[in-house]
């Protein structure tokens, strides 16, 4: 009997090992055309950025010996906080330059280039395991920390998700408040617009396929990529374009975002401000509250008239609403 039990599991494993190979190989990365593109998100307020009088990158050494790319702004004093700033999808921490210099005078702003971004990254798109980039955050936090000086980590869009996970991790008792910028909560979650608005080319059955084999822990293709960002030609081939991350891993995008429990995450963000435009062509603005609100009563909710997914950042009621935070 227990010979049939040891053998019907291992015809069982080898029939999902097969399955899941299936679905993998039936959906590959392909050459996104302008076409491809035309549906994405307003890129209007980064392409219009001139960035000038940018702080130099400086490296912030991790546990694995990696030097995690920063910027900072404003001096380091244990009176005010410490405020972190994670960049979105696809870009980089120079997305809040001039965000940063705005709040310098009320925190040491400290903008990094996470793993897998930024102009020289080990590589482009991949990480070394899913959770490594919530690690990074937390010894960049304990590096950047004075005593006694108050956290707040910010993000926009996956980088809000990231501070989303972050909370629900075994670091999350290192921030003191959150700061949600259009976060993205779940590909599933009522928020979520269709394949985010037209940004991302998700590989479903690839995902389907590699979460498959992570269930038996096999975790040899998580370093597959499963998902393509549609950035338009004029970002691509622009002054930054050689910043752009044009597709991700497996391992790395879902270490980018909330568990698929992700109002667990919620649930464990201390207390938070979120920030949203109306016209957010990625995520409903009007259904945060409602879904969040279920598991925490911590969160301010903010919906700003007129800003897109990505100009968002620079509105002046952003500023002011962060502000508000940091004092």
């Amino acid at each position: 009997m227990f010979m049939k039990i040891i053998s019907f599991t291992a015809v069982s494993l080898v029939i999902t090992a097969l399955v899941a190979l299936g679905l993998i190989l039936s959906e590959r990365p392909k050459e996104l055309s302008n076409a491809d593109t035309e549906g994405s998100l307003d890129f209007a307020s980064i392409i219009a950025l001139g960035h000038s009088e940018v702080p130099d990158q400086l490296g912030v050494e991790m546990g694995d010996g990696w030097n995690i790319p920063v910027r900072r702004y404003g001096d380091k004093d244990a009176s005010k906080p410490l405020l972190i700033l994670l960049h979105g999808s696809g870009w980089v921490g120079l997305q809040f330059d001039s965000l940063a210099k705005n709040l310098s005078k009320d925190a040491h702003v400290v903008v990094p280039d996470l793993r897998g971004h930024g102009a020289n990254p080990e590589r482009r798109g991949d990480v070394d395991y899913i959770n490594q980039m919530q690690d990074d955050i937390a010894a960049l936090i304990d590096a950047e920390r004075l005593p006694n000086q108050s956290v707040i980590l910010a993000g926009h869009s996956s980088g809000g998700g990231l501070v989303i996970r972050f909370a629900g991790s075994v670091h999350g008792d290192k921030i003191d408040h959150a700061i949600l910028l259009a976060p993205f909560l779940k590909h599933n979650a009522p928020t979520t617009r269709q394949n985010s608005g037209g940004w991302a080319r998700v590989m479903t059955r690839r995902i389907i396929g590699i979460s498959m084999l992570n269930t038996f822990k096999i975790t040899g293709l998580n370093h597959l990529t499963i998902i393509q960002f549609t950035m338009p030609k004029a970002v691509r081939t622009g002054k930054y374009g050689h910043l752009a991350t044009l597709a991700y891993s497996y391992r790395l995008n879902t270490g980018y975002a909330p568990r698929a429990d992700y109002l667990k995450d919620v649930a464990a963000l201390p207390k938070f401000t979120l920030i949203i435009g109306s016209d957010d062509e990625a995520f409903f603005a009007d259904k945060y509250e409602e879904v969040m609100s279920v598991v925490t009563d911590k969160g301010s909710y903010n919906i700003v008239a007129g800003e897109t997914h990505l100009s968002i950042i620079d509105a002046p009621t952003t500023a002011a609403l962060i502000k508000e935070t940091l004092e």
